[in-house]
């Protein structure tokens, strides 16, 4: 019984040895395991070197550039990327080569444990290539464990003045040598003044208001307009009203004046905050177009503006004046046709001599001689809405063309029309089409203005035809 039981003890000691050089092969097998098996969890960590790509080369001429960046697995063990995918393919400007492979998707994309893989990505840009918006965007998408991610690319699209963000802070004057897009907020100082010479274009990006302290003139002629409008020209997204903020006059802003300018696809196209602080306008708008604009075309908070042959067209509110102040339109179209873009919920014209509250009123001068204020037969009964709380307040329509269902108050009226269809020249909301000339013989528009200090149309086309005069921004020739 003593020999078996030290056999026992002996063949105990042979196996726990045996067990005790083994475990480090054990460790070695299951962590060769490990890394070669696959995580699988949602939660594996991936990441990337970058999320956004950005080529600030500015283009003159026909070119290409590339960049990289890392994908990194940073688990112990192995993933497998789903798919990588260039979201415009085919047609994008750019390219991408992925991890040595050019190809601009691809499935089932192994990664080592606590390794990576590079992405590298070209892009080929024409800046004469009018097609394409100023800032060219596409993105990578990189899909695994039912996980998205997306690296996003930029690039410039065309050649131009490009501004991050800018405080002018003396005189300048910006030439039309080429387009400038905005990527950061503009800033126009006290005292000072920015002149914007005939044909100079203004793009703006999503978060790039353009902001007047001192003075903004703007030089336009018929042929060769000032424009402001949004960074994106591409077709899904020009005729995308909020597509860049607007431009806000301040409080110290004095003696802007806009010529020949178009306004179009912002959030706000003008706001003019405060009264003057001289005896001039603080704005005069002298045949200029404000169009598209998600909220509101002109935004007048107890101030000064004069605007003639002025066409305000298709916004959420085409002209809002709040607050008091001092207002002249003479030969102005304001109309609206709810749109795709652009539902017709608010009145064309609205004004009112008290804020929101009704807890301050300040005076209100408003006269509109020679203006069509018209909307589509949609929501809106009522073009033209006056709220006054002060007797001295003054809103006059003369010789001008509106429409309203009710009998209007807080209004004089002197010779005007109500009701009668301006006859626009062809409108077709479907194609997008807005031409809001007046047809000769149809129009009750026509021959029914009385005469003014301005000789010219929108057109430059001349405002007496015969002795007589038209209504709205277009003469009939």
């Amino acid at each position: 019984m003593i020999q078996r039981h030290r056999k026992n003890n002996r063949l105990t000691t042979h196996v726990s040895r045996l067990i005790f050089c083994l475990l480090p092969f054990s460790f070695f097998i299951l962590s060769s395991c490990s890394k070669d098996s696959f995580i699988t969890s949602p939660n594996a960590s991936l990441t990337t070197s970058d999320t956004i790509i950005k080529f600030d080369t500015v283009f003159t001429s026909v070119g290409s550039v590339t960049q990289t960046f890392r994908i990194a697995n940073n688990n112990d063990q192995k993933i497998l990327l789903s798919q990588v995918k260039l979201m415009g393919g085919n047609t994008s400007p750019f390219t991408i080569n992925i991890n040595g492979i050019p190809a601009n998707e691809a499935n089932n994309i192994e990664i080592a444990a606590n390794d990576s893989i590079y992405v590298f990505v070209t892009v080929n840009i024409n800046p004469a290539a009018t097609n394409l918006p100023f800032i060219v965007n596409d993105s990578i998408l990189i899909n695994y464990n039912g996980v998205t991610k997306f690296v996003q690319l930029q690039a410039y699209g065309q050649n131009a003045h490009f501004i991050n963000s800018l405080l002018i802070d003396k005189d300048t004057t910006w030439t039309n040598d080429l387009p400038y897009v905005i990527q950061g907020l503009i800033l126009v100082d006290k005292n000072v003044t920015l002149t914007l010479d005939k044909g100079v274009r203004i793009y703006s990006h999503a978060d790039a208001p353009f902001i007047v302290d001192g003075t903004l003139i703007a030089n336009g002629t018929e042929d060769s307009n000032v424009v402001f409008t949004g960074d994106r020209l591409d077709e899904v997204y020009k005729d995308l009203p909020a597509s860049w903020p607007g431009v806000y006059f301040r409080s110290t802003g004095v003696n802007s004046a806009l010529t020949h300018t178009v306004i179009k696809n912002a959030y706000q196209a003008l706001v003019i905050d405060s009264a003057s602080n001289n005896s001039n306008p603080k704005l005069t708008l002298h045949q200029c177009i404000i169009d598209n604009a998600y909220d509101v075309g002109l935004y007048g908070y107890n101030s000064f503006i004069n605007a003639d042959n002025c066409l305000i067209s298709n916004c959420g509110s085409n002209v809002s004046l709040n607050n008091g102040g001092n207002y002249t339109f003479t030969n102005c179209t304001i109309a609206t046709f709810g749109n795709s873009y652009i539902t017709h919920k608010n009145p064309v014209l609205q004004a009112s001599d008290n804020d929101e509250t009704a807890s301050t009123i300040n005076t209100l001068t408003a006269s509109f001689t020679n203006c069509i204020i018209w909307g589509d037969y949609g929501s809106v009964d009522d073009e033209v809405v006056v709220n006054k709380q002060s007797g001295s307040s003054i809103v006059t329509l003369n010789h001008s063309l509106y429409k309203a269902k009710s009998n209007l108050t807080n209004i004089n009226f002197d010779t005007s029309i109500p009701n009668a269809d301006p006859k626009f020249d062809s409108i077709n909301v479907n194609r997008r089409i807005f031409d809001f000339h007046i047809t000769k013989r149809q129009s009750p528009a026509v021959d029914a203005g009385t005469p003014t200090s301005f000789t010219l149309d929108l057109d430059d086309k001349s405002r007496v035809v015969n002795n007589l005069t038209d209504i709205g921004c277009y003469e009939k020739q």
